[in-house]
């Protein structure tokens, strides 16, 4: 292996954090793992814990040896509804995570304050979930610590400053239901531009930019090179859609992981609503892309009950069907593991393919990220969709999409790597079992209204 030959992929997701290291040819040579984490913070909010972040990233980075030396590109992704603020020596205050109860508390004229459902195609969601609801309990209740702000930018990009030095914003972040984005106009907000976020916000660039060279102290610390460059970064399932879109400009990606994202680029945003959970995202081309999604991951989690979801058996799913048990009528205790995981997971696949419909998706239809591994789930919603394709490429999407960003501009890009499968032969049963089952009839899960 030649030097300098290295990218690197920071994974910043809700549940999990991983950095990824991929040499030239796309093979992940070795990856390194730890459980996402948030803190009570002494300001009086739920907020990521970026020192764990940043203790745990710097530990990983010196510790990789003689790999170091051949380290070219660092490209962050995170998840999204997360918003950093920094000043000149750093975080001006803890960046908010967005399940914190107290962003409910809103004043009694905020919904009135939003701009029409039409521009920003995001429908006002619990928590912190909208990206605005953030900004605006950060000014009602911190105004001096909001004023030490210099700049205001997505998590993705908070972790490419860090790295860098350089502030810097990105669409597919800005557009992921945060009601500070037009998605079809590709602008501000009314509302972001009116309360003067916008102005505030650091500069726009594109997610596979470079938009700085390593901080020298920080190469010089970790025994990189300073020759490495970073990546503006993106949105993590966005990013995911990012190593499709090179190849299949027309297609329904279901990006699955604690969230389950349909997105349906190409197809019309004129056919979202404000009620339920879908909006229209954002591409890293900056593209208005139709979307829906529920909490599959932690849906999943709630329904196995302690259960492994990869116990789910394709036979076991035939015998729940025939004895017509549903998961909207189950607390746990009456089935085994076995049952349990597989009823976890066809609800998973219920849920997808109504998102599906609702959409209106068209083109080829790709599960990504740990569904994807998923008999039943694969089965379940071939049942109910036709044919669909499983992603088989032993990087993760979000990942991949990452270090298809670092050769964004290269030619010839390569074809995903995915696995047909076909809809089985009892597709009619499934389908009837599906039709009888009214409940939970939108995309949001039972598990997103409360977190």
């Amino acid at each position: 292996m030649s030097e300098f030959t290295l990218t690197l992929v920071l994974d910043v997701g809700k549940t999990r954090t991983k950095l990824l290291a991929i040499d030239d040819d796309g093979t992940l040579l070795r990856s390194w793992q730890r459980e996402s984490r948030s803190v009570d913070a002494d300001e009086g909010y739920r907020a990521l814990d970026t020192v764990g972040v940043e203790a745990w990233l710097r530990e990983t980075l010196s510790g990789m040896g003689a790999m170091r030396q051949q380290v070219r590109t660092i490209v962050p992704i995170t998840h999204g509804a997360a918003f950093a603020g920094v000043a000149a020596e750093g975080l001006a205050l803890p960046v908010p995570d967005y399940e914190f109860a107290g962003f409910d508390e809103r004043t009694a004229d905020w919904a009135d304050q939003l701009d029409p459902f039409a521009q920003t195609l995001s429908p006002l969601l619990p928590r912190g979930l909208n990206g605005a609801v953030q900004l605006d309990w950060l000014e009602r209740n911190l105004p001096g610590r909001v004023a030490a702000v210099q700049h205001w930018m997505p998590y993705a990009q908070y972790w490419a400053w860090w790295l860098s030095g350089v502030s810097s914003s990105e669409v597919s972040a800005l557009g992921c239901h945060s009601l500070l984005w037009q998605p079809a106009a590709g602008q501000w907000s009314g509302l972001a531009r009116r309360k003067g976020w916008s102005q505030r916000f650091a500069p726009l660039r594109r997610a596979w930019e470079v938009v700085g060279l390593l901080r020298p102290e920080l190469a010089q610390a970790l025994g990189l090179p300073r020759s490495v460059q970073v990546l503006c970064g993106a949105h993590d399932s966005n990013a995911c859609l990012a190593r499709y879109l090179r190849t299949w400009p027309r297609m329904t990606l279901v990006s699955s992981g604690t969230w389950v994202v349909v997105m349906a680029p190409g197809t019309a945003v004129a056919a979202l609503a404000a009620n339920g959970d879908f909006s229209a995202n954002v591409s890293v081309r900056g593209d208005a892309v139709p979307t829906g999604r529920f909490m599959g991951g932690r849906d999943i989690e709630r329904l196995c009950a302690g259960a492994d979801p990869a116990l789910a058996d394709a036979q076991v799913m035939r015998d729940l069907v025939v004895r017509g048990v549903r998961a909207a009528h189950q607390s746990g205790g009456a089935l085994d593991a076995c049952e349990r995981a597989t009823l976890a997971v066809m609800d998973a696949a219920q849920q997808t393919a109504r998102c599906v419909k609702a959409l209106g998706a068209v083109g080829p239809l790709t599960v990504d990220g740990p569904l994807a591994t998923n008999g039943v789930y694969l089965e379940m919603l071939a049942a109910l969709l036709g044919e669909v394709h499983a992603s088989i490429d032993p990087v993760e999407g979000t990942a991949r999409g990452g270090y298809v960003l670092a050769r964004w501009t290269d030619t010839g890009p390569t074809a995903p790597l995915v696995l047909h499968i076909e809809a089985p032969a009892d597709a009619k049963r499934l389908q009837a079992y599906h039709a009888a089952d009214r409940q939970n009839s939108t995309c949001q899960s039972s598990s997103a209204s409360k977190t």
